[in-house]
């Protein structure tokens, strides 16, 4: 069967514009197709952009002109919480679904001058709080592998995209793996930037201190092409770091496994995917070893309660009056309530008053405090251990994609965060690349394997994910 120009890498789609095999709008035409077929089912595009053909044209004019850059045409898909100016930007949710973004976010001005095409904007779980795109005011993105299943989250739409090649890659923001977690349950390759090391201009706050805008992608090269890309600081994001910050580091084939945290509530088949893959790097000359981490016992529980805290502190600018979805009420404070009441869904309610109890007078360094400490610990932690070992391997997440409804209690999907949250917390960058399949029920879906390395040692992350990928058996659709 024929391969479609959808099915590309970007690398390889790269190669094929520059030695004249292939245009911009052949690309752009062939992604288009596929959503054509399959979004209408899979909802991983909330808007698909009437522009992108024409941007398609003018990229390939560009490259006709003599450029030549690697992302010149390639097209790609944006998770709603990116701004590009014009464009609707509503981070999946109802307090926002008639915004429309005034400026854009630096990652989409580099982007536009590299020359890429957007396709659109893709579902996301609302402002970017969950772990399964459910929680989108505009309906679950479906797994493009069993449609019985969630895509993951929040960056649902855009891994779903990638996955089912409707679009070449796309941006996503990951505040406790909302990029890795997506990743391992579509089969691509998510990343986890160094906190700062891409700008967050532009990009609307869940948790400030969390959050990082990092790529999806078919293959580990195409997230470092677009990672060099986006990298950089911005004058306009003091938070953002210089890409020379940190020291290079010298590749010592030392992997560090933090086996105490796969005791238990770990899916036997991921289980046995994980240690397969460490086995097979094994074999590769890499030497496995084990690691203790004391205060990732309290990761998961430091990272909740920091997230609850910001996530009322910013979105406590969603008032009603200001800008967003105002609803008229009998009172000043029936306004407030009625706007926040009917503009917020169920989950982004319950971590605005869960956040708003945690940071009172009464509770602030009984919960708060104690959180603050126990992430500066696990930082100083993870630092030590990354002295020693390139990085740190987990399973991406303890079970492949679970049923959409599965998880209706919060504190389950809040559990399998368990390997993620840890690069949010202390900052470090973290990688997901698809490593087997694994049963379950009649499905067979994809797993990832994580690396965590030490802050700026993206490229430890991208030859150890070259690695994986040379080993794995997971293939794109």
């Amino acid at each position: 069967m024929e391969q479609s120009l959808a099915q590309l890498s970007i690398t390889e789609a790269a190669k094929k514009m520059q030695a004249g095999e292939i245009t911009s709008v052949d690309l752009t035409r062939a992604c288009l197709v596929e959503i054509q077929k399959r979004n209408a089912s899979l909802n991983a595009y909330l808007e698909v952009f009437d522009d992108a053909e024409e941007r398609a044209k003018a990229a390939d004019a560009r490259r006709a002109q003599g450029e030549s850059g690697a992302l010149l045409g390639i097209p790609l898909a944006i998770k709603d919480n990116i701004l590009i100016e014009g464009r609707v930007a509503s981070a999946s949710s109802k307090m926002l679904e008639n915004y429309t973004a005034t400026y854009d976010a630096t990652v989409i001005k580099k982007l536009k001058d590299a020359g890429v095409v957007f396709l659109g904007r893709t579902n996301m779980d609302e402002f970017a709080l969950g772990g399964s795109t459910e929680n989108s005011a505009f309906g679950v993105t479906k797994n493009p592998r069993d449609e019985r299943r969630v895509a993951g989250g929040t960056s649902g739409g855009s891994a779903a995209a990638v996955a089912a090649h409707m679009a070449l890659g796309a941006l996503g923001s990951d505040t406790g793996g909302s990029v890795r977690n997506p990743a391992s349950f579509c089969g691509v390759v998510g990343l986890k930037p160094t906190y700062g090391a891409v700008s967050r201009m532009g990009l609307m706050a869940a948790v400030s201190s969390f959050d990082q805008v990092g790529p999806l992608t078919k293959t580990v090269a195409d997230a470092e092409l677009l990672f060099e890309a986006l990298r950089g600081q911005d004058p306009l994001d003091s938070t953002s770091a210089p890409s020379n910050q940190y020291a290079k580091r010298t590749l010592r084939k030392k992997i560090g496994v933090p086996r105490h945290l796969l005791a238990e509530g770990v899916d036997a088949g991921v289980r046995a995917a994980f240690d397969q893959t460490l086995a097979e790097m094994e074999k590769q000359g890499f030497e496995v070893v084990e690691v203790t981490l004391p205060s990732l016992s309290f990761a998961l529980a430091a990272y909740y309660i920091t997230n609850f805290a910001e996530v009322s502190s910013n979105l406590s600018r969603f008032d009603g009056v200001r800008y967003g979805l105002s609803q008229k009420g009998d009172s000043l404070f029936a306004d407030y309530a009625k706007s926040r009441g009917e503009g917020f869904g169920a989950e982004a309610r319950r971590r605005i008053m869960l956040g708003t109890y945690v940071l009172s007078a009464g509770y602030y360094d009984a919960y708060y405090g104690k959180a603050t400490a126990a992430r500066a610990q696990l930082t100083a932690e993870l630092s030590a251990v990354l002295e020693s070992v390139d990085a740190i391997a987990t399973p991406t997440m303890p079970s492949p994609a679970f049923v959409i409804g599965e998880k209706s209690d919060p504190l389950s999907m809040y559990v399998a965060d368990i390997f993620t949250v840890t690069a949010n917390l202390t900052g470090n960058p973290a990688i997901s690349v698809p490593m087997r399949e694994v049963s379950a029920g009649e499905a067979k879906l994809p797993v990832g394997i994580q690396f965590i390395a030490a802050h700026g040692d993206e490229s430890a992350l991208f030859a150890l994910g070259a690695v994986v990928e040379s080993i794995s058996t997971v293939r794109s659709e």
